[in-house]
């Protein structure tokens, strides 16, 4: 008899693989625990074992290793073709909120995909820091937030988790100068409190070399070795470096991304605009460094 493989069992395959855990898991899909090990039960009694369970954590089996990309390949055709059958039913309007720097590396693709498919939805994004965001989220000015938070300090769905990392000029010295030179993109900066907590543990003087508004005047002040910063690593410009260890500032902590959805109302082109993020920045989890 002809088997037919369900796409929500891949799909939680895929997202156990991606999250390394089965709680994970189920936040990412909001499903419990439970529902998430039986869709893998289910699964795995047609493939065999797909994971190596170590405590909370888990690991592909060999298995699982060589079946994951045909997984992926499978659930990308499904989500493109049911893009495709549903575009242009959604309509209506979605406002995001991003943080500048997540809105100039990782959410081109993803944004341009969701147009692409939803021609008639209305999308208005909004570029404040991750405080200002939560703040606009709560008085329903915006419909989903992307915000940059401490691991473990959010009620926010986990999407990424990140680096924090010095950067400064290419063969640049402005971090050898004491005070330290540090420009920050807003006072409100989701950054500015580990950053400055970090440099007083260690004792290291510093002062606030520039702020402004904008992202872009924060690179050029940096690119101009009048100054140091701190970006999450996978959102550092290519004219900038990443501060080895050896530069003598210390470390400074992971971040996660998370996304936030307004209770006030859950419109479906909002729901499937948080889903279009839900995949495009979990395929950027495989590239991101890991978080220290």
């Amino acid at each position: 008899m002809t088997q037919n493989l369900e796409i929500s069992l891949l799909r939680a395959f895929i997202t156990i693989a991606d999250q390394g855990s089965m709680t994970a898991a189920g936040h990412a899909l909001h499903l419990t625990q439970g529902a998430i090990s039986q869709r893998i039960a289910r699964l795995e009694s047609v493939s065999g074992p797909l994971f190596f369970r170590e405590h909370r954590d888990v690991r592909l089996t060999p298995l699982g290793e060589r079946l994951l990309g045909h997984a992926r390949r499978l659930l990308d055709l499904h989500d493109g073709l049911l893009a495709e059958m549903n575009a242009g039913t959604l309509q209506g309007k979605v406002r995001l909120g991003a943080p500048q720097d997540l809105v100039g590396t990782h959410l081109g693709s993803i944004l341009k995909s969701f147009a692409q498919a939803h021609p008639q939805v209305e999308l208005v994004l909004v570029c404040a820091a991750s405080p200002e965001l939560l703040r606009i989220l709560k008085q329903g000015k915006i419909d989903i937030a992307l915000v940059e938070e401490l691991p473990g300090s959010s009620r926010g769905e986990c999407l990424a988790v990140d680096r924090l990392v010095w950067v400064g000029a290419k063969g640049g010295t402005a971090y050898r100068k004491r005070p330290l030179p540090i420009s920050m993109v807003v006072e409100t900066c989701a950054f500015r409190r580990p950053v400055l907590e970090a440099l007083r543990k260690h004792e290291l003087s510093w002062r606030t070399m520039f702020e402004s508004g904008s992202h872009d005047a924060t690179v050029a002040t940096v690119r101009s070795d009048l100054a140091v910063t701190a970006f999450l690593a996978s959102t550092v410009p290519p004219e900038l470096d990443i501060l080895p260890p050896q530069s003598g500032l210390p470390t400074l902590p992971g971040f996660s991304v998370n996304l936030h959805l307004s209770t006030r109302q859950s419109a479906p082109a909002v729901m499937e605009l948080a889903q279009h993020l839900r995949n495009g920045l979990m395929r950027y989890r495989t590239a991101l460094p890991s978080a220290v």
